[in-house]
């Protein structure tokens, strides 16, 4: 009979919560899930020297946006000191583990003395058997004894449910530390421990705890606990196949919250990191992930984090919302950028844009113009920095190639559509552009020799959604201003654009 799936994952709070590990506690949560196990959430904040709460609650926090939750009280490996010290007397008393009364210069000698005669040095286990009395005197000398796990000889076998059967030769493992000289019970020890008594049936984590997983059994073998089933994920490398790190971008999770990535999306994007359904599919709601995951479609090649692909599902989850949903998200990233105020309306100052309420209709219809050409919640700020303020730029690209070329036409194209604009009865997408092709028409000119210009002094950039829809969206009030300001400004743009591209 297979035990019920519990499965834990154990971050540690010395930083925020870096993609490999937010990556692992999503694979054991997908695959607690579609087992319909259980989820445990352990904090292992044994270093006290670099653990820190403000860091518990940054997990907690990215866990939670994540959508990622658990299934009981959340176990501090702290907390449990005194139980991974009482395991480790019962493992000496039932002659498991042993006593070591070596001083570090002392076994850093015997080291040196094996490396030049060629050969690997494996603990002499010369502490292993003493009496009361022997110990007692070498404790006299000011001798304070770890505690080590004996090994047994022979091989440890274990099947991988990723990587397959890994055989290490037990002479190759050294009676590991369990306890320091200080009392203190190491990482091997406490994991191993506190695994058996939250009774957790499959470790999930990265492939560099492989060599970790042959302690780990020798640990469970001497507790008398069942052993769990192991599954090493394969590592994240960035685009160059190094090890991923901050020269590759953000590395935590959080900082891609910040940057305007969602929360659907991150859970996609670090989905597929390893783990294939064998179809073309890529987008995926949180739903399908815990119908359709599984680890025999996680390969044990190394995975590329690759931000060009990020970028996309996040585009594609953002073209998933509504717009009243994509509103709720991006508009903290306006806030942010001092284009609006968090109450509505929420245009700077009197809340107007031209004369038009910033209002919930107003963002709605911007967010429906913008949403196709934002990859993240911040583009909403960079790209529609024009519907909430007259206070923007002239990309000089865009006023060299729109502009420059031919000024005196551009003043006057622009003088056409301001008075064409301004005896509009009807401000709609239609009438609008019924003025450019008329204008276009009767100076024999194309269209497109209108609407450039127009849309460089209307945003200030040289593409960006349809300029009948955006000029609909923004007002007769703000257009003609603008068109207007344009005309007073374009011969210094002009100027000040063929001297930036000198």
């Amino acid at each position: 009979m297979s035990r019920p799936v519990r499965v834990r994952f154990a971050p540690s709070p010395t930083g925020l919560l870096h993609i490999g590990s937010a990556h692992t506690g999503l694979f054991n949560w997908l695959f607690a899930r579609r087992e319909k196990g259980r989820f445990l959430l352990r904090i292992e904040d044994t270093d006290t020297a670099r653990s820190r709460s403000e860091w518990v609650d940054a997990i907690f926090e990215v866990l939670e946006w994540m959508g990622v939750d658990w299934d009981e009280e959340v176990v501090y490996q702290s907390q449990r000191f005194d139980r991974h010290v009482a395991r480790a007397r019962a493992l000496v008393d039932s002659g498991k583990a042993y006593r070591c009364y070596y001083l570090p210069e002392e076994l850093e000698a015997k080291k040196k003395e094996a490396l030049a005669e060629g050969r690997s040095w494996r603990n002499d286990r010369r502490y292993a058997d003493l009496t009361d009395a022997e110990a007692e005197a070498l404790e006299a000398e000011g001798r304070k004894p770890v505690i080590r796990l004996k090994i047994p000889e022979g091989k440890t076998v274990f099947q991988d449910r990723i990587l397959g059967e890994i055989a290490v030769e037990n002479e190759t493992i050294d009676d590991f530390v369990i306890v320091r000289s200080n009392g203190t019970p190491l990482y091997h020890l406490a994991v191993v421990a506190d695994d058996v008594d939250m009774n957790v049936s499959h470790v999930i984590r990265g492939i560099d705890h492989v060599t970790n997983t042959t302690k780990h059994i020798h640990l469970f073998r001497a507790l008398g606990a069942e052993l769990p089933e192991f599954a090493h994920l394969p590592s994240i490398l960035g685009e160059d196949k190094k090890k991923l790190s901050k020269r590759h971008g953000a590395v935590s999770v959080s900082e891609y919250r910040d940057a305007g990535y969602l929360s659907d999306a991150v859970v996609n994007f670090l989905s597929l990191l390893g783990w294939q359904t064998g179809d073309d599919q890529e987008f995926f709601t949180r739903a399908e992930l815990m119908e359709r995951f599984s680890l025999d479609q996680v390969h044990k090649r190394d995975t590329v984090f690759d931000l060009r692909k990020f970028e996309w599902l996040n585009g594609q989850h953002i073209m998933a919302l509504s717009n009243e949903e994509l509103w709720t998200l991006a508009k903290p990233f306006l806030v942010r950028a001092g284009l609006i105020g968090d109450e509505e309306p929420c245009g700077q100052d009197d809340g107007l844009v031209g004369g038009r309420p910033v209002d919930h209709d107003y963002v709605l219809e911007v967010v429906g113009l913008l949403r196709e050409r934002c990859r993240t919640l911040a583009d909403f700020a960079v790209q529609g920095r024009f519907f909430f303020t007259d206070d923007f730029g002239y990309n000089p690209k865009a006023v060299r190639k729109h502009w420059s070329k031919d000024p005196d036409g551009v003043v006057a194209r622009i003088s056409w559509l301001r008075d064409e604009f301004a005896a509009l009865a009807a401000f709609d997408t239609e009438a609008v552009e019924e003025v450019v092709r008329n204008l276009s028409e009767r100076e024999g000119l194309k269209a497109a020799q209108f609407i450039h210009p127009c849309r460089v002094a209307l945003t200030g950039e040289m593409a960006g959604p349809s300029l009948f829809h955006l000029i609909a969206v923004l007002g007769k009030a703000a257009c003609v201003d603008r068109l207007e300001k344009a005309l007073v400004r374009l011969p210094e743009v002009v100027e000040q654009a063929a001297i930036g591209e000198g």
